[in-house]
Protein backbone atom coordinates (compact mmCIF):
# COMPACT_ATOMS: atom_id res chain seq x y z
CA UNK A 1 0.00 0.00 0.00
CA UNK A 2 2.76 2.19 -0.51
CA UNK A 3 6.10 2.41 -2.67
CA UNK A 4 6.64 -1.30 -1.62
CA UNK A 5 7.58 -2.23 -5.03
CA UNK A 6 10.74 -0.02 -5.74
CA UNK A 7 14.04 -1.06 -6.13
CA UNK A 8 15.47 1.39 -4.23
CA UNK A 9 16.30 0.62 -0.86
CA UNK A 10 14.62 3.64 0.63
CA UNK A 11 11.16 3.30 1.32
CA UNK A 12 8.33 5.83 1.05
CA UNK A 13 9.62 7.31 3.96
CA UNK A 14 13.24 8.47 2.41
CA UNK A 15 15.46 6.83 4.22
CA UNK A 16 13.73 5.18 6.49
CA UNK A 17 13.79 1.99 5.16
CA UNK A 18 17.43 2.16 6.30
CA UNK A 19 16.46 3.71 9.54
CA UNK A 20 13.99 1.49 10.38
CA UNK A 21 14.45 -2.18 10.20
CA UNK A 22 11.06 -2.92 11.27
CA UNK A 23 9.53 -0.90 8.19
CA UNK A 24 11.82 -2.56 5.69
CA UNK A 25 11.37 -6.29 7.04
CA UNK A 26 7.53 -5.53 6.67
CA UNK A 27 8.77 -3.69 3.09
CA UNK A 28 10.62 -6.87 1.88
CA UNK A 29 7.00 -9.07 2.99
CA UNK A 30 5.34 -6.69 1.43
CA UNK A 31 6.99 -6.83 -1.82
CA UNK A 32 7.07 -10.81 -2.05
CA UNK A 33 3.90 -11.27 -1.73
CA UNK A 34 2.49 -8.30 -4.25
CA UNK A 35 4.83 -9.59 -6.92
CA UNK A 36 3.69 -12.96 -6.14
CA UNK A 37 0.01 -13.00 -5.97
CA UNK A 38 -0.61 -9.81 -8.05
CA UNK A 39 -2.25 -12.00 -11.41
CA UNK A 40 -4.34 -14.22 -8.97
CA UNK A 41 -5.83 -11.10 -6.36
CA UNK A 42 -6.64 -9.25 -10.20
CA UNK A 43 -8.32 -12.71 -11.56
CA UNK A 44 -10.37 -12.72 -8.38
CA UNK A 45 -11.07 -9.12 -8.63
CA UNK A 46 -12.43 -9.41 -12.18
CA UNK A 47 -14.83 -12.93 -11.71
CA UNK A 48 -15.77 -11.66 -8.71
CA UNK A 49 -17.09 -8.35 -10.60
CA UNK A 50 -18.72 -10.52 -12.68
CA UNK A 51 -20.40 -12.81 -10.81
CA UNK A 52 -22.16 -9.85 -8.75
CA UNK A 53 -24.10 -9.22 -12.01
CA UNK A 54 -25.41 -12.77 -12.12
CA UNK A 55 -29.29 -11.78 -11.43
CA UNK A 56 -29.08 -9.65 -14.01
CA UNK A 57 -27.27 -11.63 -16.47
CA UNK A 58 -28.99 -14.99 -16.43
CA UNK A 59 -31.68 -13.12 -16.70
CA UNK A 60 -31.02 -11.56 -20.08
CA UNK A 61 -29.18 -14.82 -21.14
CA UNK A 62 -31.68 -17.37 -20.36
CA UNK A 63 -35.03 -15.11 -20.35
CA UNK A 64 -36.15 -17.27 -23.43
CA UNK A 65 -35.89 -20.39 -20.59
CA UNK A 66 -37.04 -18.71 -17.81
CA UNK A 67 -40.05 -16.71 -19.06
CA UNK A 68 -43.32 -17.91 -20.65
CA UNK A 69 -46.97 -16.20 -20.88
CA UNK A 70 -48.97 -16.46 -18.25
CA UNK A 71 -52.00 -18.91 -18.10
CA UNK A 72 -54.90 -18.92 -16.09
CA UNK A 73 -54.58 -22.33 -13.97
CA UNK A 74 -51.09 -24.73 -13.88
CA UNK A 75 -50.86 -28.21 -14.46
CA UNK A 76 -50.04 -30.39 -11.47
CA UNK A 77 -46.43 -30.26 -10.49
CA UNK A 78 -46.50 -34.42 -10.83
CA UNK A 79 -47.75 -34.00 -14.43
CA UNK A 80 -45.17 -31.14 -15.24
CA UNK A 81 -41.67 -33.95 -14.02
CA UNK A 82 -44.01 -36.31 -16.03
CA UNK A 83 -43.28 -34.66 -19.15
CA UNK A 84 -40.10 -34.18 -18.29
CA UNK A 85 -39.75 -38.05 -17.81
CA UNK A 86 -41.51 -38.87 -20.92
CA UNK A 87 -38.99 -36.48 -22.91
CA UNK A 88 -36.21 -38.10 -21.21
CA UNK A 89 -36.89 -41.68 -20.99
CA UNK A 90 -33.45 -42.52 -19.53
CA UNK A 91 -33.09 -40.18 -16.98
CA UNK A 92 -33.06 -39.63 -13.19
CA UNK A 93 -34.90 -37.06 -11.94
CA UNK A 94 -33.22 -35.18 -9.02
CA UNK A 95 -34.92 -32.03 -8.28
CA UNK A 96 -38.22 -30.17 -8.80
CA UNK A 97 -38.58 -26.33 -8.36
CA UNK A 98 -42.03 -24.95 -8.92
CA UNK A 99 -42.91 -21.82 -10.63
CA UNK A 100 -42.74 -18.80 -8.54
CA UNK A 101 -44.50 -16.39 -10.59
CA UNK A 102 -47.69 -16.68 -12.65
CA UNK A 103 -44.89 -15.69 -15.92
CA UNK A 104 -41.79 -17.98 -14.70
CA UNK A 105 -41.61 -21.66 -16.07
CA UNK A 106 -40.97 -24.67 -13.80
CA UNK A 107 -37.46 -26.14 -13.08
CA UNK A 108 -36.67 -29.65 -13.62
CA UNK A 109 -33.21 -31.26 -12.09
CA UNK A 110 -32.10 -34.36 -14.68
CA UNK A 111 -29.04 -36.70 -14.78
CA UNK A 112 -29.19 -38.11 -18.37
CA UNK A 113 -26.32 -40.09 -18.85
CA UNK A 114 -23.30 -38.09 -17.66
CA UNK A 115 -25.02 -35.33 -18.27
CA UNK A 116 -26.49 -33.02 -15.62
CA UNK A 117 -28.83 -30.19 -16.72
CA UNK A 118 -32.00 -28.45 -15.93
CA UNK A 119 -35.15 -28.62 -18.39
CA UNK A 120 -37.45 -25.51 -18.02
CA UNK A 121 -41.25 -26.89 -18.30
CA UNK A 122 -44.06 -24.69 -19.07
CA UNK A 123 -46.18 -24.82 -16.06
CA UNK A 124 -49.57 -24.38 -18.18
CA UNK A 125 -49.62 -27.19 -20.78
CA UNK A 126 -46.13 -29.32 -19.72
CA UNK A 127 -44.24 -28.30 -23.26
CA UNK A 128 -40.89 -28.50 -22.67
CA UNK A 129 -39.48 -25.17 -23.16
CA UNK A 130 -35.35 -25.82 -23.10
CA UNK A 131 -32.71 -27.49 -21.07
CA UNK A 132 -29.41 -26.70 -20.19
CA UNK A 133 -26.96 -28.48 -18.96
CA UNK A 134 -25.03 -27.45 -15.65
CA UNK A 135 -21.41 -27.60 -17.10
CA UNK A 136 -22.24 -24.70 -20.03
CA UNK A 137 -23.74 -22.11 -17.31
CA UNK A 138 -21.48 -19.18 -18.16
CA UNK A 139 -22.07 -18.15 -14.39
CA UNK A 140 -20.89 -21.57 -13.01
CA UNK A 141 -17.91 -21.08 -14.99
CA UNK A 142 -17.12 -17.90 -13.43
CA UNK A 143 -18.01 -19.27 -10.38
CA UNK A 144 -15.42 -22.34 -10.81
CA UNK A 145 -12.73 -19.72 -11.99
CA UNK A 146 -12.97 -17.49 -9.30
CA UNK A 147 -13.74 -20.62 -6.51
CA UNK A 148 -11.04 -23.25 -7.30
CA UNK A 149 -9.04 -21.55 -11.17
CA UNK A 150 -11.39 -24.77 -12.74
CA UNK A 151 -8.80 -27.25 -11.64
CA UNK A 152 -10.15 -28.84 -8.84
CA UNK A 153 -9.26 -28.65 -5.13
CA UNK A 154 -5.45 -27.53 -6.41
CA UNK A 155 -6.90 -24.53 -7.59
CA UNK A 156 -9.15 -24.08 -4.41
CA UNK A 157 -5.56 -23.81 -2.56
CA UNK A 158 -4.62 -21.54 -4.41
CA UNK A 159 -7.12 -18.86 -4.37
CA UNK A 160 -7.33 -19.71 -0.76
CA UNK A 161 -3.42 -18.75 -0.59
CA UNK A 162 -3.83 -15.60 -2.20
CA UNK A 163 -6.98 -14.42 -0.63
CA UNK A 164 -4.89 -14.72 2.80
CA UNK A 165 -1.86 -13.74 1.27
CA UNK A 166 -3.89 -10.19 0.59
CA UNK A 167 -5.37 -10.03 3.57
CA UNK A 168 -1.65 -10.15 4.89
CA UNK A 169 -1.18 -7.63 2.15
CA UNK A 170 -3.54 -5.67 3.61
CA UNK A 171 -2.50 -5.25 6.95
CA UNK A 172 1.24 -4.97 6.22
CA UNK A 173 0.65 -2.28 3.71
CA UNK A 174 -1.47 -0.63 6.81
CA UNK A 175 1.95 -0.22 8.31
CA UNK A 176 4.13 0.98 5.49
CA UNK A 177 1.08 3.73 4.85
CA UNK A 178 0.91 5.02 8.33
CA UNK A 179 1.98 8.67 8.10
CA UNK A 180 5.04 8.73 10.83
CA UNK A 181 6.31 12.31 9.46
CA UNK A 182 3.94 13.56 7.11
CA UNK A 183 1.68 16.35 8.44
CA UNK A 184 0.34 17.30 4.91
CA UNK A 185 -3.47 15.48 3.95
CA UNK A 186 -1.39 14.88 -0.04
CA UNK A 187 0.03 11.58 -0.49
CA UNK A 188 -2.05 10.43 2.44
CA UNK A 189 -5.63 10.80 2.28
CA UNK A 190 -5.21 12.48 -0.65
CA UNK A 191 -3.38 11.60 -4.05
CA UNK A 192 -1.01 14.24 -5.32
CA UNK A 193 -1.86 14.03 -9.08
CA UNK A 194 0.84 16.68 -10.65
CA UNK A 195 4.36 15.52 -8.97
CA UNK A 196 5.21 13.24 -11.38
CA UNK A 197 4.91 9.69 -12.45
CA UNK A 198 6.42 8.03 -9.99
CA UNK A 199 4.55 9.93 -7.14
CA UNK A 200 0.90 9.86 -9.10
CA UNK A 201 1.70 5.66 -9.36
CA UNK A 202 2.21 5.66 -5.65
CA UNK A 203 -0.05 7.51 -4.30
CA UNK A 204 -2.85 5.88 -6.68
CA UNK A 205 -1.49 2.95 -5.17
CA UNK A 206 -1.37 4.03 -1.23
CA UNK A 207 -4.56 6.54 -0.67
CA UNK A 208 -6.65 4.19 -2.96
CA UNK A 209 -5.73 1.31 -0.69
CA UNK A 210 -5.98 3.03 2.17
CA UNK A 211 -10.00 4.15 1.37
CA UNK A 212 -11.00 0.62 0.44
CA UNK A 213 -9.51 -0.99 3.36
CA UNK A 214 -12.62 -2.00 4.77
CA UNK A 215 -14.55 -2.85 2.11
CA UNK A 216 -11.67 -5.12 0.58
CA UNK A 217 -11.15 -6.68 4.11
CA UNK A 218 -14.56 -7.23 4.56
CA UNK A 219 -14.82 -9.09 1.04
CA UNK A 220 -11.75 -11.42 1.74
CA UNK A 221 -13.23 -12.24 5.03
CA UNK A 222 -16.49 -13.16 3.88
CA UNK A 223 -15.30 -15.22 0.92
CA UNK A 224 -12.88 -17.14 3.13
CA UNK A 225 -16.21 -19.57 4.35
CA UNK A 226 -16.18 -21.30 1.14
CA UNK A 227 -12.54 -22.13 0.82
CA UNK A 228 -11.32 -25.13 1.24
CA UNK A 229 -9.29 -25.94 4.30
CA UNK A 230 -9.89 -22.41 6.27
CA UNK A 231 -13.95 -23.11 5.65
CA UNK A 232 -13.42 -26.57 6.69
CA UNK A 233 -12.05 -25.24 9.97
CA UNK A 234 -14.82 -22.16 10.15
CA UNK A 235 -17.45 -25.06 9.93
CA UNK A 236 -15.91 -27.09 12.68
CA UNK A 237 -15.55 -24.07 15.10
CA UNK A 238 -19.09 -23.54 14.50
CA UNK A 239 -20.21 -26.83 15.14
CA UNK A 240 -17.78 -27.05 18.24
CA UNK A 241 -19.00 -24.14 19.76
CA UNK A 242 -22.72 -24.48 19.23
CA UNK A 243 -22.61 -21.48 16.73
CA UNK A 244 -23.61 -23.05 14.10
CA UNK A 245 -26.69 -24.84 13.93
CA UNK A 246 -28.02 -26.31 17.55
CA UNK A 247 -29.48 -29.41 18.48
CA UNK A 248 -33.12 -28.31 18.06
CA UNK A 249 -32.72 -28.01 14.12
CA UNK A 250 -34.01 -31.54 13.88
CA UNK A 251 -37.67 -31.83 15.16
CA UNK A 252 -37.88 -35.37 15.54
CA UNK A 253 -35.14 -35.95 18.23
CA UNK A 254 -31.20 -35.38 18.71
CA UNK A 255 -28.44 -34.90 16.05
CA UNK A 256 -28.36 -37.78 13.91
CA UNK A 257 -25.28 -39.22 13.91
CA UNK A 258 -24.86 -38.95 10.37
CA UNK A 259 -21.74 -39.50 8.10
CA UNK A 260 -23.55 -37.61 5.07
CA UNK A 261 -23.58 -33.54 5.40
CA UNK A 262 -26.65 -32.05 3.05
CA UNK A 263 -24.12 -30.47 0.84
CA UNK A 264 -23.64 -33.56 -0.62
CA UNK A 265 -27.18 -34.52 -1.71
CA UNK A 266 -28.48 -30.84 -2.37
CA UNK A 267 -27.33 -27.04 -2.96
CA UNK A 268 -28.19 -25.74 0.48
CA UNK A 269 -27.12 -22.64 2.21
CA UNK A 270 -23.70 -22.52 3.46
CA UNK A 271 -25.40 -22.79 7.38
CA UNK A 272 -26.91 -25.89 6.17
CA UNK A 273 -24.54 -27.69 3.91
CA UNK A 274 -22.71 -29.72 7.24
CA UNK A 275 -26.35 -30.34 8.10
CA UNK A 276 -26.26 -34.30 8.76
CA UNK A 277 -28.87 -35.82 6.73
CA UNK A 278 -31.63 -38.01 8.86
CA UNK A 279 -32.78 -41.32 7.14
CA UNK A 280 -36.23 -41.59 6.20
CA UNK A 281 -38.44 -44.43 8.05
CA UNK A 282 -39.31 -47.61 7.09
CA UNK A 283 -42.38 -47.63 3.68
CA UNK A 284 -42.92 -48.60 0.56
CA UNK A 285 -44.86 -45.62 -1.05
CA UNK A 286 -43.34 -42.36 -1.53
CA UNK A 287 -45.09 -38.96 -1.22
CA UNK A 288 -45.86 -37.32 -4.59
CA UNK A 289 -44.40 -34.03 -5.46
CA UNK A 290 -47.69 -31.95 -4.41
CA UNK A 291 -47.44 -33.38 -0.99
CA UNK A 292 -43.77 -32.56 -0.71
CA UNK A 293 -44.89 -28.69 -1.77
CA UNK A 294 -48.02 -29.00 0.81
CA UNK A 295 -45.69 -29.21 3.53
CA UNK A 296 -42.86 -26.63 2.24
CA UNK A 297 -45.91 -24.09 1.68
CA UNK A 298 -47.25 -25.40 5.51
CA UNK A 299 -43.97 -24.47 6.78
CA UNK A 300 -43.50 -20.95 5.61
CA UNK A 301 -41.42 -21.91 3.65
CA UNK A 302 -39.93 -18.50 1.01
CA UNK A 303 -41.15 -18.71 -3.08
CA UNK A 304 -38.62 -20.18 -5.02
CA UNK A 305 -37.65 -23.40 -3.67
CA UNK A 306 -35.65 -26.47 -4.89
CA UNK A 307 -37.22 -29.72 -3.93
CA UNK A 308 -34.00 -32.45 -4.12
CA UNK A 309 -35.13 -35.85 -4.89
CA UNK A 310 -34.65 -39.34 -1.93
CA UNK A 311 -31.45 -40.67 -2.70
CA UNK A 312 -32.34 -44.35 -2.11
CA UNK A 313 -34.65 -46.71 0.26
CA UNK A 314 -33.25 -44.43 3.28
CA UNK A 315 -33.15 -41.01 1.33
CA UNK A 316 -35.11 -37.91 2.05
CA UNK A 317 -36.98 -35.21 0.30
CA UNK A 318 -34.57 -31.26 0.71
CA UNK A 319 -36.45 -28.58 0.58
CA UNK A 320 -33.84 -25.67 0.29
CA UNK A 321 -34.38 -21.90 -0.47
CA UNK A 322 -31.20 -19.36 -0.47
CA UNK A 323 -33.22 -15.98 -1.12
CA UNK A 324 -31.40 -11.87 -1.22
CA UNK A 325 -32.35 -12.19 2.69
CA UNK A 326 -30.44 -14.44 4.70
CA UNK A 327 -33.30 -13.93 7.00
CA UNK A 328 -35.41 -16.34 4.71
CA UNK A 329 -32.88 -19.04 4.02
CA UNK A 330 -34.55 -22.81 4.57
CA UNK A 331 -33.39 -26.29 4.62
CA UNK A 332 -36.02 -28.75 5.19
CA UNK A 333 -35.72 -32.93 5.32
CA UNK A 334 -39.10 -34.52 4.95
CA UNK A 335 -39.35 -38.33 5.46
CA UNK A 336 -40.16 -39.45 1.95
CA UNK A 337 -42.82 -41.76 3.22
CA UNK A 338 -44.49 -40.17 5.94
CA UNK A 339 -44.18 -37.06 5.05
CA UNK A 340 -42.44 -35.89 8.78
CA UNK A 341 -40.10 -32.85 8.86
CA UNK A 342 -37.29 -34.32 10.00
CA UNK A 343 -34.97 -31.09 9.99
CA UNK A 344 -36.11 -27.71 9.64
CA UNK A 345 -33.08 -25.53 10.07
CA UNK A 346 -34.08 -21.51 9.53
CA UNK A 347 -31.53 -18.47 10.21
CA UNK A 348 -33.46 -18.33 13.54
CA UNK A 349 -31.76 -21.91 14.54
CA UNK A 350 -28.27 -20.50 13.24
CA UNK A 351 -25.84 -19.78 15.64
CA UNK A 352 -23.97 -16.39 16.37
CA UNK A 353 -21.24 -17.23 13.73
CA UNK A 354 -23.49 -18.85 11.21
CA UNK A 355 -25.54 -16.22 11.09
CA UNK A 356 -22.51 -13.54 10.67
CA UNK A 357 -21.23 -15.92 8.04
CA UNK A 358 -24.62 -15.99 5.82
CA UNK A 359 -25.16 -12.55 5.96
CA UNK A 360 -21.38 -11.99 4.84
CA UNK A 361 -21.97 -14.41 2.15
CA UNK A 362 -24.92 -12.18 1.14
CA UNK A 363 -23.00 -9.40 0.85
CA UNK A 364 -19.97 -10.59 -0.89
CA UNK A 365 -22.29 -12.28 -3.46
CA UNK A 366 -23.63 -8.42 -3.70
CA UNK A 367 -26.99 -9.35 -3.12
CA UNK A 368 -27.77 -8.60 0.58
CA UNK A 369 -29.78 -4.99 0.00
CA UNK A 370 -29.89 -4.97 -4.00
CA UNK A 371 -28.41 -2.97 -6.64
CA UNK A 372 -26.39 -0.67 -4.31
CA UNK A 373 -24.64 -3.95 -2.34
CA UNK A 374 -23.69 -4.84 -6.44
CA UNK A 375 -22.24 -1.66 -6.97
CA UNK A 376 -20.32 -1.09 -3.72
CA UNK A 377 -18.92 -4.83 -4.28
CA UNK A 378 -17.99 -3.79 -7.98
CA UNK A 379 -16.41 -0.54 -6.94
CA UNK A 380 -14.09 -2.44 -4.67
CA UNK A 381 -13.08 -4.85 -6.84
CA UNK A 382 -12.43 -2.12 -9.54
CA UNK A 383 -10.56 -0.34 -7.08
CA UNK A 384 -8.55 -3.67 -6.26
CA UNK A 385 -7.80 -3.96 -9.89
CA UNK A 386 -6.16 -0.39 -9.40
CA UNK A 387 -4.00 -0.69 -6.20
CA UNK A 388 -2.72 -4.19 -7.69
CA UNK A 389 -1.99 -2.29 -11.10
CA UNK A 390 -0.69 0.24 -9.81
CA UNK A 391 1.59 -1.49 -7.43
CA UNK A 392 2.97 -3.28 -10.34
CA UNK A 393 3.54 -0.46 -12.33
CA UNK A 394 5.31 1.21 -9.73
CA UNK A 395 7.94 -1.52 -9.46
CA UNK A 396 8.49 -1.94 -13.18
CA UNK A 397 9.48 1.99 -13.02
CA UNK A 398 11.28 2.11 -10.10
CA UNK A 399 13.44 -1.49 -10.15
CA UNK A 400 17.19 -1.46 -11.23
CA UNK A 401 17.68 -3.12 -15.21
CA UNK A 402 17.62 -6.83 -15.24
CA UNK A 403 16.74 -7.27 -11.35
CA UNK A 404 14.26 -7.79 -9.61
CA UNK A 405 14.32 -5.13 -7.32
CA UNK A 406 13.67 -6.68 -4.23
CA UNK A 407 13.90 -4.67 -0.92
CA UNK A 408 16.85 -5.08 1.17
CA UNK A 409 17.38 -7.71 4.18
CA UNK A 410 17.34 -5.30 7.26
CA UNK A 411 20.81 -6.23 9.30
CA UNK A 412 19.19 -6.30 12.65
CA UNK A 413 18.40 -9.94 12.27
CA UNK A 414 16.20 -10.31 15.90
CA UNK A 415 14.39 -7.63 14.71
CA UNK A 416 13.83 -9.62 11.74
CA UNK A 417 12.66 -12.50 13.64
CA UNK A 418 10.12 -10.19 15.73
CA UNK A 419 8.58 -9.54 12.12
CA UNK A 420 8.67 -13.40 11.13
CA UNK A 421 7.22 -14.68 14.35
CA UNK A 422 4.22 -11.77 14.14
CA UNK A 423 4.08 -13.73 10.24
CA UNK A 424 4.13 -17.21 11.71
CA UNK A 425 0.87 -15.77 14.21
CA UNK A 426 -1.01 -14.50 11.20
CA UNK A 427 0.67 -18.63 9.45
CA UNK A 428 -1.27 -20.16 12.38
CA UNK A 429 -4.97 -18.20 11.29
CA UNK A 430 -4.20 -18.92 7.82
CA UNK A 431 -2.75 -22.46 7.62
CA UNK A 432 -1.51 -22.21 4.09
CA UNK A 433 -0.02 -19.28 4.62
CA UNK A 434 2.13 -21.15 7.39
CA UNK A 435 3.08 -23.36 4.51
CA UNK A 436 3.96 -20.71 1.85
CA UNK A 437 6.13 -19.36 4.30
CA UNK A 438 8.18 -22.49 5.19
CA UNK A 439 8.33 -22.84 1.48
CA UNK A 440 10.12 -19.73 0.85
CA UNK A 441 12.50 -20.29 3.68
CA UNK A 442 13.34 -23.14 2.64
CA UNK A 443 13.99 -21.73 -0.58
CA UNK A 444 15.78 -18.79 0.79
CA UNK A 445 17.98 -20.88 2.76
CA UNK A 446 19.18 -23.51 0.37
CA UNK A 447 18.65 -21.93 -2.98
CA UNK A 448 18.64 -18.16 -3.12
CA UNK A 449 21.68 -17.66 -0.29
CA UNK A 450 23.55 -20.45 -2.43
CA UNK A 451 23.95 -18.69 -6.18
CA UNK A 452 24.87 -15.31 -5.83
CA UNK A 453 23.49 -14.77 -9.28
CA UNK A 454 20.01 -15.29 -8.20
CA UNK A 455 20.99 -13.16 -4.53
CA UNK A 456 22.09 -10.50 -7.02
CA UNK A 457 19.07 -10.60 -9.35
CA UNK A 458 16.79 -10.60 -6.85
CA UNK A 459 18.52 -7.85 -5.21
Amino acid sequence: MTNHLSGHTTGPGGEQSKANPLYAAVWRWHFYAGIIFAPLIVLLAVTGAIYLFKPQIEERMYADFYYIEAGREQMAPSMQIAAVQNAYPDAEITSYKPSFAANRTAEVGVVDGDRSLTVFVNPYDGRIVGELPDEERFMGKIEKLHGELMIGTAGDRLVELAACWAMILLITGIYLWWPRERKSLHGTLIPRLHRGKRTFWRDLHAVTAFWLSALIALLILTGLPWSGLLGEKINQLATATNTGYPSYAFAWGPKPESAVPTKEIADVPWASEQLPVPDSTAGHKRLSIEEVIRIAEESDVFPGYTISFPKGEKGVFTVSVSPDKPEDQATLHIDQYNGSVLADRRFADYGVLAKAISIGIALHEGHYFGLLNQLIGLFTCLGLIAIVISGVIMWWKRKPPGRLGAPVVPKNYRLVRGVFLLVIILGTLFPLVGISLITALLLDYYVIRRFPAIKQWIG
